[in-house]
């Protein structure tokens, strides 16, 4: 494949890059990419405020566009939102309208999305044909899909991958969560009956790939390990991979007085199935959390 990346130097695209061959990363800084890409990459200056130079894209069959505002870093204001909502809206627009400038197109573009779509929903079981939510974020997801699926006018096949919660040492979630539990601080959000749908980042990376190659997959795809379970659990595995204790509970009111409505992602209750990989042949590495969590922490 000859790929075009956005979002390379991420957590994800990252781990996405190192098994692509010499592909162009699209990033705001030429230096940042090199630096942390090295020599394995082309780097390509873009601020998602323009659409690429056509030159960046011309020869590529296969377009990852992962960037977009970060939705987890501190609290959320009206002009966060605003960033996070118009860094994918302006910048997958754009990319669509560069896309529209070549001869030849290429012939996927995997773009990423977020299990936010759906919004907290219980227990039910949420496949990708289950409707979205009405929250910020599901609105935000659905105008990130509805921007992507413009390239599908243009003859470009196009895959919206359904982000979950992701699993890895050097970034997404778990680092964030491993100092309070090796201190025997860790404990449930909330109730901790919420359910948390999760991913590690080698099989996230490996549904990308699939999906890029397979040209049955189309549309939204659930990134999510077929087992989720809930905050309760997920806490209980990962005091039992790291042998301490998890009897502490941070309530719901103090996560929203701390996070205000960015504690409402963190409360909801996704339980998300990965229907259509599963049935398109993908094998998951990682299908249960234990076995990821021993991956990561103990090398196992």
């Amino acid at each position: 494949m000859r790929c075009f990346v956005t979002g390379g130097t991420g957590f994800v695209g990252r781990h996405l890059v190192r098994l692509l061959e010499r592909p162009v990363v699209a990033g705001r800084s030429y230096r940042k990419i090199r630096g942390i890409l090295g020599e394995e990459v082309t780097p390509y200056p873009w601020d998602l405020e323009t659409p690429p130079d056509r030159h960046a894209l011309a020869g590529v069959d296969t377009v990852f566009h992962l960037a977009g505002e970060s939705v987890f870093n501190g609290r959320w204001n009206n002009a966060r939102k605003q960033r996070i909502m118009d860094s994918r809206i302006r910048g997958t627009r754009n990319l669509v309208a560069a896309l529209a400038e070549l001869d030849p197109r290429p012939a996927v573009l995997v773009c990423a999305s977020a299990i936010g779509y759906y919004g907290g929903r219980g227990d039910e079981p949420l496949s990708e044909d289950s409707p979205a939510g009405t929250d910020f974020l599901a609105q935000v997801c659905q105008a990130w899909e509805d921007e992507a699926r413009q390239a599908e006018h243009l003859g470009i096949r196009v895959v919206s991958v359904r982000i979950s919660v992701v699993l890895g040492s050097d970034g997404g979630a778990l680092p964030q969560m491993l100092l309070p539990f090796r201190l025997g601080l860790g404990g449930r959000i909330g109730s901790g009956r919420q359910y948390m749908s999760w991913i590690h980042i080698d099989d996230l990376v490996g549904i990308l790939l699939h999906a890029a190659k397979s040209s049955t997959v189309r549309g939204p795809v659930n990134a999510a390990a077929p087992n989720a379970v809930t905050n309760r659990e997920f806490t209980a595995a990962l005091a039992g991979v790291l042998h301490r204790p998890a009897f502490l509970a941070v309530p719901a009111p103090v996560l929203k007085i701390t996070l205000g409505e960015f504690a409402d992602v963190l409360l909801a209750s996704q339980r998300v199935v990965p229907e259509k990989i599963l049935r398109d042949g993908y094998a998951f590495r990682y299908p249960e959390l234990k076995g990821a969590l021993r991956s990561i922490l103990l090398g196992d």
